[in-house]
């Protein structure tokens, strides 16, 4: 059996489709459907039991579970605006502490969802203590777990694996509202009003050009199935495409695949901004210096750690996802 927290969140569902296409069915998937809207991420998956967070939580505190295999960790509050910190440290951090030592007493490999928030304004992201300084406590719940497993790297009964997502987009983050990504609502304004818009030149940036680290949950998935078959390895890792790209190349992939669709010609960043199908915003007052404008995830541990997959580039991956989602939403 292996259990997935967070199974009906947007990573989390995907991996244990992830898990189906491999021929695994016996996942315990764990979840709050109190949003009972939410199990639309699980309708097509095969799945052995479910459980309420709390509930699940009961049943680790008591040792009351069955045979694991492995558990993978999607489970948290990911708003990096929620500024509830006892919140976000028992929901994020504690509940993390828990089930990681239920592991270990049990020699169950475990892998968890980090984030690249522990990075904070960066400019270097690499996996070291002194690239880190979150900026949020959502960040700070991520950062302080990934430090208990540095304390007790030396001395594992069997696999720990933290991985840092970067700007993660795909199928089923419907439900994410605001903390939706950037392809997501770009898609959703375009068919909306017909444009899409971005943030104005700052710091240095030009019009869109603000860059992240944008990786497709494709290649989240996959990256976390590799974990899973190589039991070996263990460690905090990096888990983005490893290139920085523009808002632009999102809104410009966005954009041509929806025309492309309507059976109209792509067109370049310029032409699009011409036609006034990619528009500009002043950029907020309120978010100057509290902004990322670029984040890049160096890849060197992940690859070192035998992972040696092509990422897919925005222009691909979120070319497939609009796709994807217009498919299921016609």
């Amino acid at each position: 059996m292996i259990v997935v927290t967070g199974a009906a969140g947007f990573i989390g569902s995907n991996i244990v489709r992830g898990l189906n296409r491999k021929g695994i069915d016996r996942v315990v998937a764990v979840d709050d459907l109190t949003d009972g809207d939410k199990f639309i991420n699980l309708r097509d998956c095969q799945i052995a039991d479910y459980f309420h967070k709390d509930d699940f939580r009961k049943l680790v505190s008591t040792g009351s579970l069955g045979r694991i295999k492995a558990i993978i960790h999607q489970g948290a509050c990911s708003d990096t605006t929620e500024r509830d910190g006892h919140f976000m440290m028992d929901n994020n951090y504690r509940v993390t502490l828990e089930l990681f030592n239920f592991a270990q007493a049990r020699s169950i490999p475990f892998i968890y969802a980090s984030s690249a928030a522990v990075y904070g304004a960066g400019p270097v992201y690499a996996e070291n203590i002194a690239n880190e300084a979150p900026l949020n406590v959502y960040g700070y719940s991520k950062f302080l777990f990934d430090q208990v497993l540095r304390s007790r790297m030396s001395n594992l009964t069997a696999q720990a694996v933290g991985l840092r997502y970067f700007n993660v987009y795909g199928p089923h983050e419907q439900h994410k509202g605001r903390m939706a990504s950037v392809a997501f609502h770009n898609m959703n304004q375009f068919l909306k009003e017909g444009h899409v818009r971005l943030f104005g030149g700052w710091d240095g940036y030009g019009d869109g050009q603000q860059s992240r680290d944008f990786i497709s949950v494709e290649d989240v998935v996959a990256v976390n199935l590799y974990f899973l078959d190589h039991p070996e390895k263990s460690g905090i890792f990096n888990c983005g495409s490893g290139r920085a790209q523009p808002f632009n190349d999102v809104a410009r992939a966005v954009v041509n695949t929806l025309r492309e669709e309507r059976g109209e010609a792509a067109l370049s960043l310029d032409e699009l901004v011409q036609a006034g199908l990619i528009r500009y915003t002043p950029f907020p007052d309120d978010l100057k210096g509290r902004y990322q404008s670029f984040t890049q995830a160096d890849l060197t541990a992940l690859r070192q750690a035998g992972y040696v997959a092509d990422m897919l580039d925005v222009e691909t991956g979120v070319s497939r996802y609009v796709k994807d989602w217009r498919q299921k939403t016609k």
